[in-house]
């Protein structure tokens, strides 16, 4: 049986978990990280997860079934390495993994694959999303049943590089005191196998409406976006990277822009922080990952999950992981 703040599996090591409710069961979409003696550095090459393996309970806290491989990289014809965190989305009485990956060329880019059943295996498609690029796809579908794609990561996953619209190899990131680089969102055509409209940005704001800036990197956005909705409102959550939050803003409109709200979670041991929220039964809970498992070795992280509470006013309260 799973338990609160403990990891979901120990015979592998899972991270970044894109948690979903289907058939009453709850499954959960998580990147597997492969261990190896190679070096840590800001490019990310110390993850180099080649395939993914789905994992469900029937209830929160129950029997973890680990489904076996899903899919590998070596299904993806356009793959060459780091199958990095995927995300799964129901619609035309299908399931869709969505997910990211290196090129022949070492781009990032995002691709589908789908099957009949919520753990698959999952079938590819040939190639990946035409203009896609970067990392780290949350497909979220709004109630009138229009899915939207969010993603980006800057450093190893590249964002930064496309500020003018196409990929620039030596692109940095914005100087400290200029609006923060945004992440992306994309509606899925009805097929889930091309953009419908190229990517816009998605723009988190303070309170008074302007931009977060670069430099604010306890508030501004890094990687790993997650959307949902709670009493009508759209929450966009994400990673700090740097300083290790997971931090939220709120909407009206799927597109944004989000205001600022606060944190979601405070940091965990490991450097990267990720995570999706879900509602099991009437309940909300957020999946993350740390490397408690493995001792803080950075890419050998495991999944847990732990309850989350909203305040009357809409605002999510702050966990504190490791506070009994």
């Amino acid at each position: 049986m799973s338990k609160e703040r403990e990891p979901l599996v120990t015979h592998i090591f899972t991270a970044d978990p894109s948690a979903h409710v289907f058939n009453g069961k709850v499954y959960v979409y998580p990147s597997h990280d492969v261990p190896h003696d190679g070096e840590d550095n800001d490019n990310g090459d110390e993850y180099q997860m080649e395939d993914y393996h789905i994992l469900s309970m029937d209830k929160i806290g129950g029997e973890v079934t680990d489904h076996g491989v899903a899919l590998s990289m070596h299904d993806v014809p356009w793959v060459r390495d780091q199958m990095w965190a995927p995300d799964a989305v129901f619609t035309n009485d299908k399931y869709y993994l969505v997910f990211p990956a290196r090129d022949k060329e070492g781009m990032f880019r995002l691709g589908v694959a789908v099957s009949d059943k919520p753990e698959g295996p999952f079938t590819p498609e040939e190639n990946y999303i035409e203009g896609s690029f970067s990392i780290d796809p949350c497909s979220f579908k709004d109630d009138d049943g229009k899915v939207y794609v969010y993603f980006g990561g800057l450093w190893g996953g590249q964002l930064e590089k496309y500020r003018t619209g196409k990929f620039e190899e030596n692109g940095t990131e914005p100087e400290k005191d200029e609006p923060a680089v945004c992440p992306k969102c994309a509606l899925m055509s009805a097929d889930m196998k091309s953009f419908a409209k190229k990517p816009v940005d998605i723009q988190i704001v303070d309170e008074d409406g302007k931009p977060l800036l670069a430099g604010d990197e306890e508030r501004r956005y890094f990687e790993g976006p997650w959307v949902h909705k709670y009493n009508g409102k759209y929450y966009f959550s994400y990673s700090t990277g740097t300083t290790h939050y997971i931090c939220y803003g709120i909407s009206d409109n799927p597109y944004g822009p989000f205001t600022y709200k606060g944190r979601i979670l405070e940091p965990v041991i490991g450097w990267t922080t990720h995570h999706s929220i879900v509602e099991i039964e009437g309940e909300w809970y957020l999946f993350y990952h740390d490397c408690e498992l493995s001792g803080g070795i950075n890419h050998r992280r495991c999944v847990k999950y732990t309850k989350l509470s909203y305040n009357p006013d809409g605002t999510i309260k702050t966990i504190r992981p490791y506070e009994k």
